[in-house]
Formats: structure tokens, C-alpha cells, sequence
């Protein structure tokens, strides 16, 4: 077992509760705790030894020449986010199996759920920073999906995508940052960057750096001005808020504050921006939180101020300020995932959330009010709770800080005035929802909830109690062991004992405690202060950010996109000479002579054909048979240069894609209108002509660069370990499967995508059959000439064959899997031509999705099983074997990744000329097609 199965155990158990709804909720919920639970148990089984000051890392190397590695790293930090992260998350998916109702897709639920939960896993183990941003997009997505589970609301839809847009923007910037960091140290390994804090200080780029990572921190954790996406993410279900707005995804942000603590903090300007904004951000949210009348609205606003509260203290940069920063989290995941919890209790069980209208619930529901009230308390920070303790050194580091100089009092002062209102709002949670009188127009009669569904909220509310009278016993190691990953050198001193003696800390969480009694006792006269102030819609001002944006992009659009080919191509030329002018202005002029090759009578003859039917093409575009014509003489003397210049790989490939081509532009001009348009003005004229010389000329420019300029070219490595490297002798295969494997992967999961895109785009076009041509010539009815049929049949075992030839023998000679791909292609279209789809459907009984979702799969799997090689991602394994009756041979992995080039070309390139050709039959595609 390693880290990396775990989380290719959770991968696998996003899976299981799709799969196991159909048997039952019971079953559905049992399953999908087994990812979770065998992954806690390896976590736990670590514990001794990470605890004893060890960290655990693995590696799998995936693309290391560019620094791509996959990379875990389990340490006391990682630790206690992974026993956060799974331990919650257990509880919450036992929670959440009583929470929704039997008519709710539990199953997609879980599956989103388990997906977060490996993304945020992945977070915390992650040992590589591209590996860690991968992961942190994730937990974006399916923070979406979460918080838009039941789609049919608006306040869902809206909520989702507000956190989506403010979460995906800080992690573009995050990226950013993560980038210039690792060019900084040369690595994107976080134990190299963790080990590089000095280095990064020091830099140029550390501000920009430094104000781009936070950017990403500040989105994710909530911290003002970011902080208005959280309260409207709470429309989401409340397992998802007791899990993601509580435990674990808005601490994501806290998580890289600490991870990057070590190389980020210690300056003036970490100082400024991170402690003012989590002191800005704990007023704020402690003060909007005594107001708010939705239960999830108050418990929204009051984490928000405890995110800012450990914010500032991971920004008042000492070491014992991060050591209790590590606490709160731990106490505040606790005490905020059961009072989370309890309110969707409330809310099940009375059918609202308004606490104007919940009222005297404690003698409905008593127990579950016990449960929530030793819960508040904790987040109030009274004492024998674990609340009290972390709040308790967070007061006493407010005083030793002093970077404000005379002012540094205003930092302690602020921090008690945020005490006094958590301990007002956590007040109005117990008063005004549990007594305050009796109940008012409920929806229904409020009662306990099934015993299971408080198990989660007691196992938590326990951690509360132990927490705050044992905390030594109970997270004295696992704190010792995080704080020993953030702080650099030694652990500062400090006490979890519960009484400290009478000192200023202690007299300043009684201020807290008295005043916040005090404030909840006369809110009225408050209330009345706050009601002279309009109450800010911060999903309207968000909605009509993003319709004003909408509205200019549209313009922008409609500007250019008005329908004109001419413009398209006109503007995106006049930016190629934009960009490719400007480093040919700065090239360095240098006349160097180069041997002159040797040019016959044939290749200038060759040339001026090439020439004249570029020039034919563009004289008789109108005439589209004759141009296409022309234009396939243009392709044909391509491929014949290439020959010529001993690229026979280029020469194949373009031929075939020149048949395809032709073919495909022949179905396509079928349904264009059989009369074109009338002559361009002159005006116009004199445009195209002026771009067409520039482009020209730009092109000419580049030419002669290359033949004068001195070029280091890469080609003698290739061919040097073509053979030695990839086990194949045609060095171009060898750089398509080998070397280049992932681009060619990438390449043909495009070509896929656009051929499905392309197929339902054609699924539903209804086109009329023109009758004859523009000259008014009647089409023959003879569709299908028998010689054409006659032929066709017989050339179709033979292409198949000399595509099995050329699909066998790319690895060594000219050929392999995408010019086989369209060589078979060819050969399957040409039946359609000569037979039509009627006769070729029933006879080639071939998905052609599927076949492109198989060809990529192979190819996606070869380039996995490079690891059980030891072969880093996508790198060829070849070997020499003894076969009977032939001799040896030589088998090589690539002869698999070109099976799946071949079988993606072959679907793709059928899908779209194949459906194309549809349109012209009797068969019209369906929907379900």
C-alpha cells in the first residue's frame, strides 16, 4: 500500500455509488465508505511514524526531462489535514444518507462528494506544485457540482457559479505564482521549494510571487474582498456545507498559507497583506454573522471570521502565532462540521432555517439541542471547550505584536471586539433557536432525527469536550507534529494546559464572554443601528458583473464574427505579421552561404506546376469543381517535395490527407448554394491583394532566414537515439510514439472530440438534395455507376491490406498507425461512394464513437504501462525475441500506442465523412445516432 493507491483507491470510489445506488441506500451509503475508510486506516497506520518526526515520500516519474513528476509527501501537516479530511468525511457521507430524501440521486451525490474528497487529498499529499494546482482545480469543479446539486434552484445555479468563477480566477493566479516560485529554485518539487525559503525571499519576483499565491489562498479560504462567494455557496445541501464551507475546502487556502509558511513569511510585506486582511476579514464576518436570520447564513459568516482569524495569525508571523493558527484549524473543523450538521438537522426536522420562526425547539428536540449547544459554546470560546483553548493563544499572540509599531495595540483591541461578537452570534444560535418562547408557523411538527444521523454530530461534539479538558493526551502529538512542518527551526514553548493563571489573555477572553452576553442582551438597539443600512445582494452585484461582461464580450464578438470568411481570414492574418514582424525586425542580418543543391529539369518543372495551381485556385475559386481540382494538384506536388526531400513519412501522410481532404470537400460543396455570390468591391480587392503581398513577403523573409541564418538543429539526437532509445529506425515514428508520445496523445484525443463534435453537429441538419448543378443540369440517377461498385470491391481487400503493411513496418520504415488510420478510412469511404450508406450500414456494423473512445484508451494505457517498466509516462519498451519458424523479431510497446492512433484515425475520419455522407441518402440521422 502507498499513497498513491489511496488516492487511486478514492478515483476508483467515485465510481462505486453510481454503480451500488440500484441496490438499495443502505448499501449505496456502505460502499461508498469503503474508499474513504481503507484510506483512513493507512493514514492512521502511518501515524506513529510521521508523528515520531518522520515524512513520508514517494515518487513516480512521469515526464521528468521537464520536470513533470508525480509526487507524494506525508508530514506532520499533511497529516492532520488527511485525518481532517477523511475522518469529517466519513462522518459527513453517514450524515448525508439520512439527509436527502429517497427521491434525490444519492448516488451522483456520493460520487461528487468522493471526487472532492481525493481532490482535496491530493492537496494536502501532494509533493509537486503542478500536482497540488491539478488537484486544487478539481476541488473547484466539484465544489460546482456539489454546490449545485439540486439544480433546479436558481440560488444554486448562482451560488455554484460565483464560487466557481472566484475559486477558478485565484487559481489561474495561483498558477502564476506557483510557476515563478519554481523557476525561482528550478524545481516544481515542494521539498526543494520548502527547503529554498531564503533563496525566495531574496528574489526580484518575490512580490508579484508572494501577491499571486495569496490571491489563489484568498479566494479559496474566503478572505475579503473574496469572502461574498461563501454565504451563497450555503444553497448548496448542508452535508456539503458541514464538509466543504467547514472542514475542508475553504481551508484548502488556509492549507497553502501553511504549506508555503516556511518560504513566504518572514518579510514586512507577508506581514501587511496577510494579517490585515485575516483581521479585516474576522470583523467583518464576526459582525454581518450577529445579523444574519438563516441558521447556514449565520454559520456561514461566522466561519469566514474564523478563517480570518487563523489568517491572522499565520500573518502576525511568529512562531508561536502559526502554532496556535494549527490548533484553531483542528477545533474549528470540529465544532463548525457539528454545528453545520445540527442545522440541517433543525431544518430536516422543522422544514426552515429561520430563526425568527425556530423558536423553543429544545422541548422538541433536546437532545440534538444539547448537542449543538456544547457545539456553539466551543465556537464561542468558553471555557472546557477546545474553542476556548486555540482562542485563547490566538488573544495572547495578539498582544506580542508590534510590526504596527504604536498602533500595534488597535491589532489585540480588534481581536477581542471580534470575540465579543462570536460569543453574541453563537449566543443568538442557542437563545433564539433553542428557547426565546415557542415556535412560529412551522411547516411541520419539529422532532429528534433518526439515530444515525446524530452519530456524526456527537463523535464531533465528544472531540469538543476532550479536546478542551485533555488537550495534551488527545492532540498534543498530532499539533506538535504539524507546527514542526510550518515552523522553521525549533518549536517555540507552549502550554495546552487549561489554566494558564490569571494574565491578560484569560481577562480578555471574560471581556469576550461578558460583552458579547451584554451585546446579545441589547441587540435590539443594534439591530435598529443596522437596519438604516440597504443591505448589500452580493449574488445581484455579482450577476450583473458577469451580464455586463457577457454583454461586452458579445459586442467584441459580433464585431468580428459577422458571418464574413474574408474577414476571419483577413484579421487573422493581419495579426500573424502583427507578431511574426516584430522578431524579424530584430534578427540579426547574416549572409552565410550554404551548399546549393542540385535542381533537374523535373523539380522546376514540378515547382512552376505548383505554382500555377495555386495561382488556377485562386482564379477559378468560383468554378468549385475546377478549383478543387487545382488545388489537390497543389497537395500532390507537396507530397511529391517531400519525397524529394527524404521526409517519405510527410510525403504518405499528405497524400492520404489530400484523398480525405478531396473527399471531403466534394460531400461538402454538394449542399453549398449552387450560385455564388457576386464579385468583392475593389476597394476590397486592394485589400486582400495588400494583405495577400504582406504575407507573402513575411513568408519570403522567413524563408531566406532560414537558409542564411545559423541553425542548431535537433535532428542528430533523434536520429542518434532513434534506435538505442525507442527500438525503431524511422526516427519520425520513434518521435511520434516515443519521444513526442504525450503530443501525439493529446493530438488524437483532439481529433476524437472534434469528430464527435462534428457527428452531433450533423445529427439533427435536415438538407434538402439539390436537384441539378448551377448550370441547371439534372444529377444522374444513376447513383451508383456498377463499375464504380465493381471496382471498389475489389480494391478494398487490397487497401486494407497495404494499410496492414504500412501500419506493421512504421516503426522501422515509412508508415504507422495514422497513415494506415487513413489509408483503411479511405478504402471503408470509397464503399460508401460506390454502394451508398443503405448498402455499406448493415454490412460494416462498426460504432464508430466507440472506436475512437477505444483508440485513445489504448493509447492513454500504453503510455501507463511505461511504469510497470520502469519507464517514465509514454516511453517505449522494446525487446528482441526468438520466434519459431521466423527467427528474431523485435516487439515494442509503440506497435500498441499505433494500434490506438490507428483505431482513433479510422473512427474519427469515418465518423465525420460517413455521417456527412447521410445527408445526401435516403437514411436521416436520429438523435440517438
Amino acid at each position: 500500500m502507498s499513497l498513491f493507491w489511496i488516492t487511486a483507491i478514492l478515483l476508483v470510489g467515485v465510481l462505486v455509488p453510481v454503480v451500488t445506488e440500484r441496490f438499495g441506500r443502505r448499501i449505496n451509503t456502505l460502499c461508498t465508505m469503503v474508499a474513504p475508510a481503507i484510506g483512513l486506516i493507512y493514514i492512521l497506520s502511518l501515524l506513529p511514524s510521521v508523528l515520531a518526526g518522520n515524512t513520508v515520500t514517494e515518487h513516480l516519474a512521469w515526464i521528468p526531462s521537464v520536470g513533470l513528476t508525480l509526487s507524494m509527501r506525508l508530514d506532520g501537516l499533511a497529516l492532520m489535514f488527511a485525518l481532517l479530511i477523511l475522518g469529517i468525511g466519513l462522518l459527513i457521507i453517514l450524515y448525508a444518507r439520512y439527509y436527502l430524501s429517497e427521491k434525490e440521486a444519492v448516488g451522483r451525490f456520493f460520487a461528487y462528494l468522493i471526487l472532492f474528497m481525493t481532490a482535496m487529498l491530493s492537496i494536502v499529499l501532494s509533493n509537486n506544485v503542478l500536482q497540488l494546482w491539478m488537484a486544487w482545480e478539481v476541488t473547484s469543479i466539484s465544489s460546482f457540482l456539489l454546490i449545485s446539486f439540486w439544480s433546479t434552484k436558481s440560488e444554486s445555479r448562482k451560488g455554484a457559479r460565483m464560487a466557481l468563477t472566484v475559486t477558478g480566477a485565484g487559481g489561474l493566479a495561483l498558477l502564476a505564482g506557483l510557476l515563478l516560485v519554481s523557476d525561482m529554485v528550478g524545481s516544481y518539487e515542494l521539498s526543494v521549494i520548502l527547503a529554498s525559503g531564503d533563496l525566495i525571499r531574496e528574489h526580484a519576483l518575490y512580490p508579484v510571487a508572494l501577491i499571486l499565491i495569496l490571491l489563489g489562498a484568498f479566494t479559496k479560504s474566503a478572505q475579503f474582498p473574496f469572502h461574498f462567494w461563501l454565504p451563497h455557496a450555503m444553497a448548496a445541501p448542508t452535508p456539503v456545507s458541514a464538509y466543504l464551507h467547514s472542514a475542508t475546502m475553504v481551508k484548502a487556502g488556509i492549507f497553502l498559507l501553511a504549506r508555503m509558511y516556511p518560504v513566504l513569511s518572514g518579510t514586512e510585506m507577508w506581514f501587511l497583506i496577510v494579517s490585515m486582511t485575516g483581521l479585516i476579514t474576522l470583523l467583518i464576518g464576526a459582525y454581518i454573522a450577529l445579523f444574519k436570520h438563516d441558521l447556514k447564513g449565520l454559520l456561514a459568516y461566522s466561519t469566514i471570521s474564523h478563517l480570518g482569524l487563523i489568517t491572522l495569525l499565520l500573518g502576525l508571523d511568529t512562531k508561536l502565532a502559526a502554532v496556535a493558527a494549527l490548533f484553531h484549524i483542528m477545533n474549528h473543523a470540529v465544532f463548525k462540521a457539528s454545528l453545520f450538521m445540527a442545522a440541517g438537522i433543525i431544518d430536516h426536522e422543522s422544514g426552515t432555517r429561520d430563526m425568527r420562526k425556530l423558536n423553543g425547539l429544545w422541548q422538541f428536540m433536546p437532545y440534538t439541542a444539547t448537542l449543538a449547544m456544547v457545539a456553539a459554546a466551543s465556537m464561542a470560546g468558553v471555557p472546557l471547550f477546545n474553542g476556548f483553548l486555540s482562542k485563547e493563544m490566538f488573544l495572547a499572540e495578539t498582544l506580542h505584536s508590534s510590526a504596527l509599531g504604536f498602533l500595534s495595540w488597535v491589532i489585540p483591541v480588534l481581536a477581542t471586539l471580534a470575540g465579543v461578537f462570536a460569543v453574541a452570534y453563537s449566543m443568538r444560535f442557542i437563545h433564539d433557536v433553542f428557547f426565546n418562547g415557542e415556535p412560529k408557523d412551522l411547516p411541520k411538527t419539529p422532532h429528534e432525527p433518526p439515530r444515525y444521523m446524530k452519530i456524526p454530530i456527537e463523535v464531533l461534539v465528544v472531540l469538543c469536550l476532550l479536546v478542551g479538558i485533555f488537550p495534551e493526551y488527545i492532540v498534543g502529538d498530532l499539533l506538535a507534529s504539524a507546527a514542526s512542518s510550518v515552523v522553521i527551526g525549533d518549536l517555540p514553548y507552549y502550554s495546552l494546559a487549561i489554566w494558564h493563571g490569571f494574565n491578560i489573555p484569560l481577562l480578555m477572553s471574560a471581556i469576550a464572554i461578558v460583552g458579547g452576553l451584554l451585546i446579545y442582551a441589547y441587540r435590539r438597539h443594534l439591530y435598529r443601528f443596522q437596519a438604516k443600512f440597504k443591505e448589500p445582494d452580493e449574488k445581484l452585484i455579482f450577476e450583473a458583473y458577469v451580464q455586463r461582461m457577457v454583454n461586452k464580450a458579445t459586442k467584441i464578438h459580433e464585431y468580428f464574427s459577422n458571418g464574413s470568411l474574408q474577414r476571419y481570414v483577413a484579421t487573422m492574418l493581419f495579426f500573424t505579421i502583427a507578431i511574426t514582424a516584430v522578431p524579424l525586425i530584430n534578427l540579426n542580418t547574416v549572409n552565410q552561404h550554404l551548399p546549393d543543391q542540385d535542381i533537374s529539369g523535373v523539380e522546376i518543372t514540378a515547382a512552376i506546376i505548383l505554382c500555377l495551381s495555386a495561382i488556377a485556385t485562386v482564379i477559378y475559386h468560383r468554378k468549385r469543381m475546377l478549383a478543387l481540382v487545382t488545388i489537390s494538384v497543389v497537395g500532390l506536388i507537396t507530397s511529391i517535395a517531400f519525397a524529394r526531400f527524404s521526409a517519405p513519412d510527410l510525403a504518405l501522410t499528405q497524400l492520404s490527407v489530400e484523398v480525405v481532404t478531396v473527399i471531403l470537400l466534394m460531400l461538402a460543396l454538394y449542399f453549398l448554394p449552387q450560385k455564388t455570390a457576386t464579385e468583392s468591391s475593389p476597394s476590397r480587392v486592394v485589400r486582400d491583394l495588400a494583405i495577400a503581398a504582406s504575407v507573402a513577403g513575411l513568408v519570403a523573409t522567413i524563408n531566406y532566414a532560414f537558409i542564411t541564418q545559423p541553425l542548431d538543429t535537433i535532428s542528430e539526437f533523434f536520429l542518434a537515439n532513434s534506435k538505442t532509445g525507442g527500438g525503431g529506425t524511422n526516427a519520425v515514428n520513434v518521435i511520434l510514439v516515443d519521444f513526442r508520445g504525450l503530443d501525439t496523445l493529446g493530438e488524437i484525443l483532439v481529433l476524437g472530440i472534434a469528430a464527435l463534435g462534428i457527428f452531433k453537429l450533423l445529427a439533427r441538419v435536415r438538407l434538402s438534395m439539390p436537384s441539378a448543378n448551377e448550370n441547371g443540369l439534372a444529377w444522374s440517377e444513376d447513383r451508383h455507376p456498377p463499375i464504380l461498385t465493381m471496382i471498389s470491391q475489389s480494391l478494398l481487400p487490397l487497401a486494407l491490406l497495404v494499410s496492414f503493411y504500412i501500419f506493421l513496418r512504421g516503426h522501422n520504415m515509412p508508415g504507422g498507425g495514422f497513415i494506415a488510420g487513413l489509408i483503411t478510412s479511405v478504402a471503408i469511404i470509397q464503399q460508401y461512394i460506390a454502394h451508398g450508406v443503405e448498402w455499406v450500414k448493415p454490412r460494416i456494423k462498426v460504432d464508430y464513437q466507440t472506436l475512437i473512445s477505444l483508440g485513445v484508451l489504448i493509447a492513454a494505457l500504453t503510455g501507463v504501462g511505461s511504469w510497470f517498466f520502469d519507464r517514465p509516462f509514454m516511453t517505449t519498451w522494446f525487446d528482441y525475441f526468438d520466434i519459431p519458424f521466423i527467427g528474431e523479431i523485435e516487439l515494442a510497446s509503440a506497435l500498441i500506442f499505433d494500434l490506438g492512433v490507428y483505431l482513433t484515425v479510422v473512427g474519427a475520419t469515418l465518423l465525420i465523412l460517413a455521417n456527412l455522407g447521410k445527408l445526401t441518402s435516403v437514411h436521416r440521422p436520429t438523435a440517438e445516432e
